[in-house]
């Protein structure tokens, strides 16, 4: 009878921690309300990793496409900036829409998750003509052949309102502090 409890209480902790592992990827979500009613408004985000020497990079405009969870991912050349300063462990600065729309920081990471590469597959030319017409239209074929690597980033918390894009200046930290002074944030 002991065995038996034993045994219980076994599969009840790894039950647990298997939900809590499956779930890890969305508890770390925290993607605000305003985050999310412009991301289903917009069509473009713009993508700015921070240099080596903790400077914001210039952002690139980019597609994109959103999970359940709340999950943007994109697509790149694995040779882009984004993607060399993401592989060694960049943040990525997220403004949604517009150069001056709302911001977020992320943890991004390369990924070859098959559900992620569908994804982008199936989404993007839903959501972009210009991929439905068949030109820069993903396929499993460029992420097999290296050609593309897709990309997963967590939302981890909004920027202020207005925060706004300045290349070589230092970037915002990931933990929610911001290497400038609170008011060099409120004028731009």
């Amino acid at each position: 009878m002991k065995s038996f409890r034993g045994l219980a209480v076994l599969v009840s902790v790894l039950t647990v921690a298997l939900e809590v592992f499956a779930m890890e990827g969305t508890a770390l979500c925290q993607a605000s309300q305003r985050d999310l009613d412009a991301l289903s408004r917009a069509k473009l985000i713009y993508i700015g990793t921070v240099r080596k020497d903790g400077n914001q990079s210039t952002p690139a405009p980019v597609w994109f496409t959103i999970t359940r969870d709340h999950l943007v991912l994109i697509q790149t050349s694995p040779t882009s900036w984004k993607a060399k300063r993401i592989r060694r462990g960049s943040p990525v600065i997220v403004w949604i829409g517009e150069q001056d729309g709302p911001a977020f920081i992320g943890k991004a990471e390369i990924t070859s998750d098959p559900s992620v590469t569908h994804r982008i597959i199936e989404d993007y030319p839903q959501r972009y003509l210009i991929a439905r017409l068949g030109f820069f239209r993903p396929s499993q074929e460029k992420f097999d052949k290296g050609r593309v690597v897709a990309i997963k980033i967590t939302p981890v918390g909004d920027l202020p309102q207005g925060f706004a894009s300045q290349p070589g200046t230092p970037a915002p930290s990931i933990e929610g502090g911001h290497t400038r002074p609170k008011d060099s944030l409120e004028q731009h």
